[in-house]
Order: C-alpha cells, then structure tokens, then sequence
C-alpha cells in the first residue's frame, strides 16, 4: 500500500507543506515573506505572524495539487528545530492537532537532518541519482555550515564545522556592508558573475582539522573597505562587481579545501551538498571541476530543495515513519541543539 506523508516546515520565514508518495514527491507547496526586505533580514516575530496566515492555504493547496484526501494520510512530519522559536511553534501546533484529528502518528524532524536527506527526494517522470552510504555532505546556509559522514539515513557523524559564523551568514552580511538588498548570497552570486574573483584577496582562517572560520573573514572585508573608502568615497560603486567576485572566491575556498581534506582522509568519493547556500552557482561550479580531478561522484540537490522547503520534512518523516520513529504530542521545538 501506498504511504502518503504530510511534511509541514515552518523554522524561519519561509511557510510549507508537502506530500510524498514514498519516497515520489507528489506536492511541495511554499509561501515567502516579502515584508522582511525592507529590514535587511528576517524579523522573527513577523514571520511568525506571517505563518500563522499562510499555514491553512499551504497545506490546503499540497493536499489538493497532490490530488490525494486528508484521509489518504499515514502521518505528519514537522520541523521541530533548530529555528526562530515562533515560527517552529506555528508548525508544530498545527501538526499537532492535525495529527489528533485525524489520529494519525506524528513524525519530528531536525531541519538540518532533512536538508541532507533531500537527496533522496524521487521526482516524477525523472530517474535522479542518490547517493549510497557513507559519503560526505557539505551543508551550507545561514545557520550552518557542516562537512558531515552520513553512515545511514539518521546516523549522521559531524566530523567539520564552523566555530563562528556560518558561509550564508557571511555572504549575508557582506552583501548588507555593500549595499545589496537582502538576501544577500544571491544578489553575491547574481553580481560575481561580472567580476574578477582574484581583483581583491581577503584572509581566510587556517583553522585546525576541517573545521571552518568566517568572521575573520568578514572583518578583513569590513576593514579593507574602510581604509578604501578614505580615499575614494565611490570605491564600492566603482568595484562592486570585483568586490563580489573575490569574496565570494575567498568563502568557496575555505569551503572546497576543507571537503577535499576530507573526502581524502575518510577515503570516501560520494560527496554531496546541501542548504541554502548549495544553491550557488559558482560553489556548484567549483565542485563540478573538482569532482572530475579527484573522482567523486557528486550530488547537487535541486533547486527546489536548496531552500527550506516541505519536501525534505516529508522524506526525513517517511524514513522515520518506516521505523515506527513516532513522537509524542509534548514535544516541543528546540531554536539550538543544545536545548534539544
């Protein structure tokens, strides 16, 4: 028998809900938020207020596009954390009582969990490759930056990480130094493409083992703009295109260098990506020539699942649905792991 998974993500500023048929995605339904433009960022609690609109018609619109019943459902998976707590609140209420009312089982999942297992998403009428275990994920976006083993589909073993800011965060963030409107990392991306990504070098952190550093870098953005901007008041007008070329270099670098230091030393040639960030062109480009020169087989996720997106709920929730990995209707959301 056909099993049908409700996946429902709410953990920032982005509504959604999806159904999958197995592992077949039959709907995947998400609503923005424009409103946080004019702030330069996402204002927690207006996303929250704008999820509470936006929850109904979402998951409406996946159930319908799906063309399945409420009834056709086996279980609810939900984001549970990590995210803006008011926002994580909304999904998982609404979760929670439609699993009563339709006395279904109700799935938890972990946000970052679910971006990695993206990548076992089949879509129809398409025969998409996924990777088989182990292999590495570098997963990249606002929040995170990992390089992770993935030994199962929920034995994940964090062997790099960032001991600062995120590569999303800092693409973010120098893009707001610049001038860009928000968000940041595509407008980086849109603007590199005009560049010259070695017009302009910025330090990047030797850090120990695999593990990433960013602020360091963003400071030695920060201040080489500063010292620039003494003599020539239009210097980032004049050069931002190269500005964007070469900081955006400088973050793919430090992320390829250590993935290659680790592909090497765990031996392993499936590699993958995963997170808002692994939506970048030229990270995607920089990967694609690497992969040929030291033989991996890569995985890059599609467009659709580079975001945060119900999709990846429902796959992460039929997973655990196959275990009988259910949850509890006290469960609460987590913003960090160390509040899980």
């Amino acid at each position: 028998m056909d099993t049908y998974i409700l996946g429902i993500e709410s953990s920032c500023d982005d509504t959604s809900a999806a159904i999958i048929k197995g592992t077949t995605l039959c709907s995947n339904i998400i609503a923005g938020q424009k409103v946080h433009e004019q702030y330069g960022g996402v204002v927690p609690e207006l996303a929250s207020r704008s999820h509470l609109q936006n929850i109904i018609p979402v998951i409406d619109t996946a159930i319908k596009n799906a063309n399945i019943q409420k009834s056709n459902i086996h279980a609810i998976a939900f984001t549970r954390g990590p995210g803006l707590l008011g926002s994580l609140l909304v999904g998982t209420s609404f979760a929670k009582g439609l699993s009563m009312s339709l006395n279904i089982p109700l799935i938890e999942v972990d946000h970052l969990q679910a971006h990695v297992l993206s990548h076992f998403i089949k879509l129809p009428d398409i025969q998409n490759e996924t990777p088989s275990f182990p292999f590495l994920c570098l997963t990249v976006s606002g929040g995170h930056t990992q390089i992770l083993k993935i030994n199962d589909y929920f034995d994940f073993e964090i062997i790099g990480q960032t001991i600062d800011d995120a590569a999303g965060e800092a693409f973010d963030k120098v893009a707001k130094i610049m001038g860009l409107p928000y968000p940041g990392g595509p407008n980086i991306d849109k603007l590199a493409k005009e560049g010259n990504p070695h017009a302009f070098k910025f330090s990047e952190a030797n850090m120990p083992h695999f593990n990433f550093s960013f602020s360091g870098l963003k400071t030695s953005f920060l201040y080489f703009l500063r010292d620039q901007l003494k003599t020539d008041d239009s210097f980032i007008e004049k050069n931002r295109a190269d500005l964007a070329a070469s900081i955006q270099y400088a973050i793919i670098h430090s992320l390829t260098k250590k993935l290659i230091l680790a592909a090497r030393h765990h031996k392993i040639s499936q590699i993958a990506i995963a997170g808002g960030v692994s939506a970048n062109s030229e990270l995607r480009n920089t990967l694609t020539k690497i992969a040929k020169q030291e033989k991996w087989e890569l995985f890059l996720p599609p467009f659709q699942f580079t975001t945060d997106n119900a999709a990846m709920i429902a796959i992460a929730g039929y997973f655990k649905y196959q275990k009988r990995d259910f949850c509890k209707l006290d469960a609460t959301p987590y913003t960090r792991y160390d509040q899980k």
